[in-house]
């Protein structure tokens, strides 16, 4: 990964969505584990059978350090996929953290962790590990296409997509988003309107 590609790690969540033609954003009922917590890397995708994790731990081993876990399950929410020990073991292998389309368990003790974790909710339900699903391949997650190698940026509002190739141009358009708004936020800190700023009647 290029270091140009790479400052887009510096900005917001919210603020590379807008910068992106507002495209790439997550469904929302994707969630930090814990408040603060910051995700960045390349997507390692997961196609994960239904009610099954077995793929999941088969990805800890097959990403490199810095990758970011990128699970679609099927969309069968009401089960645990990932808890404490998978979590353990993803730190162990140095990968940047999770976003799955499911839910979670051991919230309290992977947020003590500080191992970054973005799921729909928590759930104690079991899984299986019968097998099937693949690694490394385009998933879906709530209308938005993953790729193998796309950079994750997720933070408390949000997780935004960005393919590498746009990553550079993106980090441009989103650096001269934040001087606008600063400039922005200047003229009202001065006396200025919203009104007038953004020509609303």
């Amino acid at each position: 990964m290029s270091e140009a590609s790479k400052s887009i790690f510096t900005f917001s969540s919210a603020t590379l969505h807008e910068a992106f033609g507002r495209r790439g954003a997550m469904p929302s009922a994707i969630k930090p584990v814990a408040h603060g917590m910051r995700i960045c890397g390349r997507a390692f995708t997961v196609a994960s059978p239904p009610q099954d994790n077995l793929m999941l731990h088969k990805a800890i081993y097959a990403a490199e350090p810095g990758d970011v876990l990128v699970v679609g399950v099927g969309g069968f929410h009401e089960a645990g996929y990932w808890g404490e020990v998978m979590s353990v073991a993803a730190v162990a292998r140095r990968l940047a953290g999770l976003v799955i389309d499911g839910c979670i368990r051991d919230s309290n003790e992977i947020a003590a962790m500080g191992f970054p974790v973005f799921a729909r909710g928590t759930c104690i339900s079991g899984t299986a590990k019968h097998g099937g699903g693949a690694l490394k391949v385009p998933i879906v997650v709530g209308g938005v296409v993953v790729s193998p190698g796309d950079l994750i940026v997720g933070d408390d509002d949000g997780i935004v997509v960005v393919p590498p190739a746009e990553a550079e141009a993106l980090a441009v358009a989103a650096a001269e988003r934040v001087e606008h708004e600063a400039e922005i936020m200047r003229r009202l800190r001065s006396g200025e309107t919203t009104l007038a700023l953004f020509n609303l009647s």
